[in-house]
C-alpha cells in the first residue's frame, strides 16, 4: 500500500482549479526559493526537516511537496509518511515539471 501520492503537475494544477485545498510545500534551499516558487507554496527547506516536520497536522493537509525535480520532495514524503502523516502526494518531476507543462511563466533554473 502506497503511503503517498505520485502526482503529475498536470493532475496537481486541476485540483488546485478544482477548489482543492492543497498545502504545497517546497523543500528546495531559500536560493532556489529566491529563483521561482509555485504561487501559494510555503518554503520548508528538506536541510531543515528536523526543524518543522512535527509542525504539520498528522491529520491535516493534503500536503504536495515539490523540489527541482522532484527527488527530495519523494524522500521527504517518505520521511513523512513514516512519521505517520497522511495526506501526503509528491509532485513528479518539480518544480521544473511544472515550468513545463502547467505555469511556463515559472523560470526554469
Amino acid at each position: 500500500m502506497a503511503r503517498f501520492e505520485e502526482l503529475e503537475p498536470q493532475e496537481v494544477d486541476r485540483r488546485r482549479r478544482a477548489g482543492n485545498a492543497l498545502v504545497l510545500i517546497d523543500v528546495r534551499e531559500a536560493g532556489e526559493w529566491e529563483l521561482c516558487r509555485i504561487e501559494g507554496a510555503r518554503l520548508l527547506p528538506l536541510s531543515r526537516m528536523g526543524d518543522w516536520e512535527h509542525l504539520l497536522d498528522p491529520n491535516g493537509g493534503p500536503y504536495v511537496l515539490y523540489c527541482h525535480h522532484g527527488v527530495r520532495s519523494r524522500f521527504a514524503c517518505d520521511r513523512l509518511a513514516r512519521a505517520g502523516l497522511r495526506g501526503l502526494m509528491n509532485l513528479t518531476g518539480g518544480i521544473d515539471a511544472w515550468a513545463r507543462r502547467v505555469d511556463p511563466s515559472v523560470p526554469m533554473y
